[in-house]
């Protein structure tokens, strides 16, 4: 009896201090976020549970353009990620050859890089007079009037870039794993290059696509640091909002509705987005 008992434990001890890591550092965290949220008070006289749901509502009413231009701001930069990456991860999947592991290392380069430097790096080349606007200045080639930094523009590029990685790998992995053999079939049977990156290629490689964009959208969607370093006061974004509730106003409570919300709205779009996708769909072409 004893060894069968310790063959059918066996898979449960293994799991066992992953799950006690999960309970430790994100069950119990998001317990504790969960009554906060409900709470009132302020940081003088204590927070007390009184099951206040007006902090849900009130959140929204008073930042919904910011949830608003947290989500556009996430959608854009998430397409602009999957424009670049596609053909990155595609050539180096498919040209690549004996150098594709010096091309992926390329790519994460820039992450032996602080988060905040790359942010502030990003910033002096979006300057009026920086490198690449000022010279085009210059010569006349941009109005003198033109301003990059504290727009929209700015926050969306500097999230694309500093989250491409994120789309550029699980794509390459999606790519990297189709068979050249079907490739090569649909070449055999008279496809052209493009009817077959249509037909073959780009529906073995939907689920990179589909991870590489939630891996994008979900951080991209409540980052702060680029709204605060590129963006101005109109555009804040609602990871702004947050921070400036719990570190600035402590308003512990609302900060954590806000959390939740944002969360909520989050896996509300995931699902419709893995609906509309065809989740299904996708594994089924991932195990062909």
């Amino acid at each position: 009896m004893a060894g069968p008992a310790r063959r059918r434990l066996a898979p449960y001890l293994m799991i066992l201090p992953g799950a006690l890591w999960m309970l430790a550092f994100f069950l119990l965290p998001l317990a504790l976020m969960v009554s906060l949220s409900l709470q009132t008070g302020n940081l003088v006289d204590g927070f007390r549970q009184t099951f206040h749901w007006q902090n849900y509502t009130d959140g929204l009413s008073i930042y919904g353009d910011k949830f608003a231009r947290s989500l556009w701001y996430a959608l854009l930069a998430t397409l602009a990620c999957a424009v670049l990456a596609y053909p990155a991860a595609y050539w180096i999947a498919m040209h690549g050859g004996r150098h594709k592991s010096t091309y992926l290392f390329l790519v994460l380069l820039p992450y032996f890089v602080p988060f905040v430097l790359r942010i502030v790096s990003w910033k002096l080349v979006l300057t009026d007079h920086g490198p690449v606007l000022g010279p085009l200045r210059d010569h006349g080639l941009l109005p003198a009037d033109l301003h990059v930094l504290d727009t929209g523009f700015a926050v969306v590029s500097g999230l694309a870039y500093n989250f491409l990685p994120f789309m550029v790998l699980p794509v390459y992995v999606a790519l990297e794993r189709i068979d050249p053999r079907v490739v090569e079939a649909a070449y055999d049977l008279y496809a052209s290059r493009f009817q077959a990156f249509r037909h073959v290629i780009l529906p073995l490689s939907l689920p990179g696509v589909f991870a590489g964009v939630i891996m994008t959208f979900v951080p991209m969607s409540a980052d702060y640091v680029n709204a605060e370093v590129l963006g101005g006061p109109r555009n804040t974004m609602i990871g702004n909002v947050i921070q400036s509730e719990y570190f600035a106003n402590s308003a512990y409570p609302l900060a954590s509705a806000l959390s939740f919300t944002l969360m909520a709205i989050l896996l509300v779009g995931i699902f419709i987005y893995a609906r509309a996708l065809g989740t299904r769909d996708v594994l089924e072409a991932a195990r062909r």
